[in-house]
């Protein structure tokens, strides 16, 4: 049997199964699992008109490594909670999620069954609703892309809205080196919006509050607070977050060994202090252009997102390769269906596979997804972007040295705000049009 044929048949994830609450006997293992982890960090948690707040209530988490789910459980102590999870967190283990409260997504989908799940946890159940709206671990340690929908749905649930704004995570474990440091931890855990204030606040205002309390960035809170990372080889795997040189502009060229990131092509390099901070340390083979440097890494980050966003503006963004497919229909494990073509360009993106003569034709247009969610190094078999329907989930890892899983979320983001700029524009632009044409008759 193909593999094609094995997604066919595959009994996919049932997502209309009712949440479980989370089970009595699960709650102590949760907190054994949490609390020598974070008590090793030192964790600090400020609490902010917290007094007197019960569940129900909808918690909104910064997103930065794994250790965030059990500085979430230690928050919420003595409450439970149910969590929204990726469907790739139920691998191997969906007995276990589910009956530690685990609701599946798929990411980046609009699914309308998830609203009436956490809708039953929220009012039948009256439990705690934790969810992880940036739906990836931070790529530079600041804030992701938010949604718009995420005012609306607040404004829909009715209850209180909470958030968990941890720092020091991202520090202890960065996505692109999972190497633990040992460095102190804090989290902000604030009551946002009452029941009464969320009714009389409007979409738009608790978008912006929400935005507002979103906000974090560990590279300026390590500098301010002075957390000294002492492990050696902290720069080791930087250059997949930032893999355009700022010197000579040259993408997919960056390297990173030990304390320091460098260009391939024109021999650039920087060093990685303990206090996260870059510092240029061998000159480029051309002196005389002019170096931009980021010694604040989130800094070099945006420019790479300025780079992009100049292409797309100028319509120029376009990227085709050959990826190699594995599909996650369920929590069984994933089915390698081969290789296919990806194509990522001004509408958005489209995989292209014929596999044993069966064909797969996903077409996911700019303005459907408004980030995308990337994996470095993705179980040991290479960086790779993950494209779902509400049916199926498929990995996508490319193929060859000239790509960047980074540049292709930077691009949807992107490709999303531009889109979205036209779509408003245009209307405006047919009404003028429309009063210039009655104006030339009259």
């Amino acid at each position: 049997m193909t593999g094609f044929e094995r997604l066919q048949q595959a009994k996919r994830f049932d997502m209309k199964r009712k949440p479980i609450r989370q089970r009595q006997y699960l709650r102590p293992v949760t907190w054994l699992l949490s609390y020598p982890e974070v008590g090793k960090h030192h964790l600090k948690i400020n609490r902010i008109r917290m007094e007197g707040v019960k569940p129900p209530f909808l918690l909104l988490c910064t997103h930065h490594a794994f250790i965030d789910f059990k500085v979430t459980t230690a928050a919420l102590f003595p409450h439970r909670a149910n969590y929204v999870v990726a469907i790739d967190g139920f691998l191997k283990r969906e007995w276990l999620l589910r009956n530690a409260g685990g609701i599946c997504k798929r990411k980046f989908t609009n699914d309308l069954q998830l609203i009436r799940q956490i809708k039953k946890v929220l009012t039948v159940n009256k439990d705690v609703l934790a969810l992880y709206p940036e739906a990836r671990y931070s790529l530079v340690g600041t804030t992701a892309v938010l949604p718009d929908s995420l005012g609306k749905m607040a404004k829909l649930l009715g209850v209180p809205v909470v958030m968990l704004n941890m720092h020091g995570n991202y520090l202890s474990s960065p996505v692109w080196n999972l190497k633990k440091r040992n460095n102190r931890i804090e989290a902000d855990y604030s009551l946002l919006f009452t029941e009464n204030e969320l009714a009389d606040a409007s979409v738009a205002l608790v978008n912006e509050t929400i935005r507002k309390a979103f906000i974090y960035d560990e590279y300026a809170w390590q500098k301010e607070n002075r957390i000294r990372i002492e492990y050696p080889q902290r720069a080791e795997g930087l250059h997949k977050p930032l893999y355009q040189c700022p010197h000579c502009l040259t993408e997919y060229a960056m390297y990173s060994e030990g304390n320091r990131i460098g260009c391939k092509a024109c021999h650039k390099q920087w060093e990685m202090s303990e206090y996260g901070e870059l510092t240029s340390v061998q000159k480029a083979a051309d002196e005389t252009t002019l170096v931009t440097e980021f010694p604040h890494i989130p800094d070099w980050y945006e420019f790479e997102r300025s780079q992009v966003r100049s292409q797309i503006e100028q319509g120029a963004y376009s990227f085709t390769c050959k990826v190699r497919v594995d599909a996650l229909p369920n929590a069984k494990g994933y089915i390698p269906l081969g290789n296919a073509k990806l194509i990522h360009d001004m509408q958005g993106f489209r995989l292209e596979g014929n596999f044993d003569g069966n064909h797969l034709d996903l077409v996911k247009p700019a303005l459907s997804m408004y980030s995308c969610h990337i994996e470095y190094d993705y179980f040991g078999k290479g960086d790779c972007i993950d494209l779902s329907t509400l049916d199926d989930t498929y990995y996508l890892f490319p193929e060859g040295k000239k790509f960047s899983v980074t540049k292709l979320a930077l691009a949807t983001e992107e490709l999303f705000a531009y889109h979205s700029r036209r779509k408003m524009v245009e209307p405006a632009q047919r009404v003028e049009s429309r009063a210039a044409s009655s104006a030339s008759v009259m």
